[in-house]
């Protein structure tokens, strides 16, 4: 097992090994003084885990409820945000209590929004059933839900008290949810460490508790020094504010890794095309993201996927912030007027 320690708004531990998930309610136990817990889930992951989970925390003397929403990005709205508040109060949750997130970057945007919501504040701890969520979202206290406007528009920080990522639970993802995972690893590799984008070869698997580790590390090291993203942390949007316009303009039918994958690609052939990086350093991108099976391009239009972008919580009045690539390992932030983003988006279609 490895133990990852992030110091920021406060301190926590994301341990990431095989077996964690039966042993949660000891070790939640150890860090929330109440004893009861609002496991929020999908239906999917329900079926899956759900029963041990709560097994477990009974054993360790927790009373729990459950709230379960339908899996999918259209699950992390308003009215679930609401009746999930309405489940803590009807539940008599207090401020000693938790609510614990299982499952991928839905449920945990979710439950950690409600978690910072509720009496200004409650326990909150991730156990992700993803890849995607293990690498990413489930670390460093993003939490949001979508508006009618566009992704994650109403959210807060807030940074969980405990990360179990049980890399066991990876097992049961579809190969097709795996990938989506694997597009926020490609990203990790380019914005800040070559010897993970070399690691990114078949089969992943056998080095996927490193992987994981490898990505919550670079995480752990942006959130430290940049909590709310007022400058470094950007640089994990790399691909993002493109990915984010191709999930609005598809209503979210096209998932988030896949969009991901598609903005990275189309930024680093239109830096390419720029010289800000030279064509080796696209192609690298572009290849390995091709080589997991996820998409490199869209059917969308610059126009369209600019407008959808131009929404995104990343603009600053006239400004919109790209991460581009330099080279593998290494991005820098470019502030970019919002009348170019059509042309550069253009550019790398």
């Amino acid at each position: 097992m490895k133990k990852i320690t992030i110091s920021a708004s406060k301190t926590y531990d994301i341990l990431i090994g095989s077996g964690l998930l039966d042993e949660a309610g000891c070790m939640i136990a150890g860090i929330v003084n109440g004893r009861s817990a609002a496991i929020v889930t999908d239906d999917q992951v329900e079926t899956l885990y759900s029963g041990r989970l709560e097994a477990s925390l009974v054993t360790a003397g927790f009373n729990v409820v459950r709230y379960v929403v339908p899996h999918g990005e259209f699950s992390k709205n308003a009215a679930n945000f609401i009746s999930l508040l309405n489940l803590l109060a009807d539940a008599r949750l207090t401020r000693a209590d938790a609510v614990i997130a299982l499952g991928g970057g839905v449920v945990g945007d979710l439950a950690g929004f409600a978690a910072s919501s509720y009496m200004r504040g409650i326990g909150f701890i991730q156990i992700p059933t993803t890849l995607l969520a293990a690498v990413d979202s489930s670390v460093g206290g993003k939490t949001a839900i979508d508006l009618d406007s566009g992704k994650n528009l109403a959210g807060s920080f807030y940074q969980p008290d405990l990360v179990l990522c049980d890399h066991a639970l990876l097992d049961t993802l579809s190969r097709d949810c795996y990938r989506d995972g694997l597009a926020e690893v490609i990203k990790y590799g380019v914005i800040a460490d070559e010897k993970l984008f070399d690691m990114l070869k078949p089969p992943i698997k056998l080095n996927i508790e490193e992987i994981i580790a490898r990505c919550v590390t670079i995480k752990r090291d942006v959130v430290i020094v940049d909590e709310k993203e007022q400058g470094p942390r950007k640089l994990l949007n790399f691909g993002h504010t493109i990915g984010h316009a191709v999930e609005v303009c598809s209503h979210y039918e096209i998932s988030h890794g896949k969009s991901v994958a598609i903005g990275m690609s189309v930024i680093a052939r239109a830096s390419s095309k720029m010289g800000l990086c030279d064509k080796t350093t696209s192609e690298q991108i572009v290849s390995v993201i091709k080589s997991f099976g996820l998409p490199v391009t869209t059917g969308f239009s610059a126009k369209e996927l600019s407008a959808a972008a131009l929404g995104d919580k990343k603009r600053s009045g006239s400004l919109i912030t790209l991460v581009v690539p330099e080279q593998i390992g290494q991005c820098v932030l470019r502030e970019t007027p919002v009348g170019e983003l059509e042309y550069i988006i253009a550019l790398g279609l």
